[in-house]
């Protein structure tokens, strides 16, 4: 399955007090939707804010990038946290970056759990439901960002809640489909040529080369750059700019 268009999301507003990751001004004029740290893996009040007043100005989607209460680990750390309590943290961190988004005249538009909550979710029933109740607990049937196939998005469809398929530009796949471990070899595309060559491949054709040489169907409606990436801002341009030679219109999927 192939689209039309693709949306570009980019991971942002991780930093925490004086510290920063994430070139975020500059990756908002190439995104159309920004994951916004919500305070439990990176990002804090003022960096929400800051955040959403550029997005808002540029007519980017504010998304809610949900997480592990795990600052040290920067969310990397599988955590068994009871379903009530995942559910209320949900909640609670979609709640908090809507404040900000309202402030800065836009709304939370959609979200996506990070790092090892995203991994978790993909086959965790249990951990994908709590999620799933968190986003009801906050008040709005926000859509839910995820791969293609996960127990998440089969969970979020019966509970009546948007979905929409996501793929990664600059992590290596397995042939089942799922991301490569961040912690193994080659997990992460350094090569800029390739992670360009890739986000074209995925958004005309749905398909991805396997780190084994297999073909993935991933069927993506959204693209993730990674804002950490060294030189992530200059790899969004050229992923979009190729993107648009390649006759894909850049849009956000909300």
């Amino acid at each position: 399955m192939t689209w039309a268009s693709i949306d570009l999301n980019a991971d942002l507003g991780e930093g925490f007090g004086r510290w920063r990751l994430t070139e975020d001004e500059q990756l908002l004029s190439v995104v159309t939707s920004a994951n916004v740290a919500c305070g439990f893996h990176a990002g804090d009040a003022a960096t929400m804010r800051r955040v959403c007043a550029w997005a808002a100005e540029r007519g980017v989607r504010i998304g809610a990038q949900v997480s592990y209460r795990d600052l040290a680990g920067f969310g990397r750390r599988s955590m068994d946290v009871p379903s009530d309590e995942l559910a209320a943290e949900i909640a609670y961190q979609i709640g908090a970056l809507e404040v900000f988004a309202r402030a800065a005249g836009a709304r939370v538009a959609y979200v996506k759990p990070h790092g090892a909550l995203y991994n978790r979710v993909v086959h965790d029933g249990e951990q994908a439901e709590a999620v799933v109740e968190g986003v009801m607990l906050s008040g709005e049937r926000l859509p839910l960002l995820g791969l293609p196939g996960s127990v998440l998005h089969e969970r979020a469809e019966k509970a009546g809640l948007p979905v929409v398929t996501e793929a990664f530009a600059d992590r290596a796949y397995t042939a089942a489909g799922t991301l490569v471990p961040r912690g193994q070899e080659g997990a992460v595309i350094t090569d800029p040529a390739a992670v360009v060559e890739r986000s074209v491949c995925m958004a005309r054709f749905g398909v991805v080369t396997s780190r084994c040489g297999q073909p993935v169907n991933v069927r993506a409606r959204s693209l993730c750059l990674h804002g950490d990436t060294p030189g992530a801002v200059d790899l969004a341009r050229r992923v979009r700019a190729q993107l648009e030679s390649a006759g894909v219109r850049v849009e956000a999927f909300v």
